[in-house]
């Protein structure tokens, strides 16, 4: 089966991160992605890097480059401003999202004074500006903030009713999770393309700390994968490629025919697990067959 890859990175902080970054792109563009994406840190601190390595993207290679833009910390006629740059250097996917407070996630958020208010308005702004493709992001495990997991599938309809073109979604570990929120979506009225966003487990603990912030459960068969694991990286690197490969497949074995990657800036463990998983220049975008189990409990 075929299946459509994107990438996503986050923009470099330092110079060293920076060639980390590139050299990162270069060594994953053989995997033939639709398009890469490019972060904001939380509550835009890092606009400018985003901007310059999107522009950059677009310049210098072949990639087809999307661009993170959120509602936090600028006024409409400065998101307008910086959406129509962006249309002029050649870039034509946006990925719009409400993004979180400045003082991270977990605390409360407030529309900034001038603003877009939420992404729906966000997107509805970016459609007056210009045609742009727009990716939007749904949350399998529902919204930390959102009232109920019903009052989260309204809000995914209205960013799509505003003219968003897909949903990506946030990062879960167990692949029925995934099934089950598309399945509702689905049985709301939600036509528009659903990609599952995977996370490799760089590091597990951090992995565990942020997934609790952000509402993603971590299954215990994964606790018992990466236990006894911390003083060996060539075991929970092995690890990490198992379950975004066991993921991977039971995706595609549920019908999934487009995959997102939160690469982290890591060519080696994405490279990696793409293999595993079949995707790969010797046949870009394919998955093997495997008999490999779920994750799950």
């Amino acid at each position: 089966m075929s299946i459509e890859l994107s990438l996503e990175y986050f923009p470099p902080k330092t110079p060293d991160m920076e060639q980390r970054l590139w050299r990162t792109i270069e060594a994953l563009t053989p995997l033939n992605p639709r398009f890469v994406s490019v972060t904001y840190g939380a509550g835009g601190t890092t606009r400018d890097r985003t901007h310059a390595t999107v522009a950059r993207i677009r310049a210098e290679t072949m990639l087809e480059p999307a661009a993170h833009l959120t509602c936090v910390g600028a006024t409409t006629q400065e998101i307008d401003a910086v959406a129509r740059q962006y249309w002029q250097a050649g870039v034509r996917h946006i990925v719009a999202l409400r993004g979180d407070p400045p003082e991270g996630i977990g605390e409360r958020y407030k529309p900034y004074p001038g603003g877009y208010a939420f992404a729906a308005d966000l997107v509805a702004g970016l459609r007056r500006v210009a045609d742009f493709e727009i990716s939007v992001a749904a949350f399998p495990e529902t919204h930390p903030e959102a009232l109920s997991p019903a009052k989260d599938l309204d809000n995914l309809r209205r960013k799509l009713d505003a003219g968003a073109t897909r949903a990506i979604t946030q990062y879960f570990f167990d692949p029925d999770c995934f099934f089950r929120f598309r399945d509702r979506a689905r049985a709301a009225g939600i036509t528009a393309p659903i990609v599952p966003g995977l996370l490799p487990i760089a590091n597990f603990t951090q992995a565990c700390s942020f997934s609790q912030r952000c509402g993603a459960r971590v299954p215990d068969a994964l606790h018992r994968r990466f236990a006894g694991l911390d003083a060996d990286p060539a075991a929970r690197q092995r690890a990490a490629v198992e379950t975004a490969a066991e993921m991977i497949h039971a995706l595609v074995r549920g019908g999934i025919d487009a995959l997102h990657i939160y690469t982290l800036n890591r060519a080696e463990l994405t490279r990696a697990i793409c293999a595993a998983a079949g995707i790969g220049p010797s046949g870009a975008g394919r998955v093997a067959p495997s008999p490999v189990r779920a994750v799950g409990d």
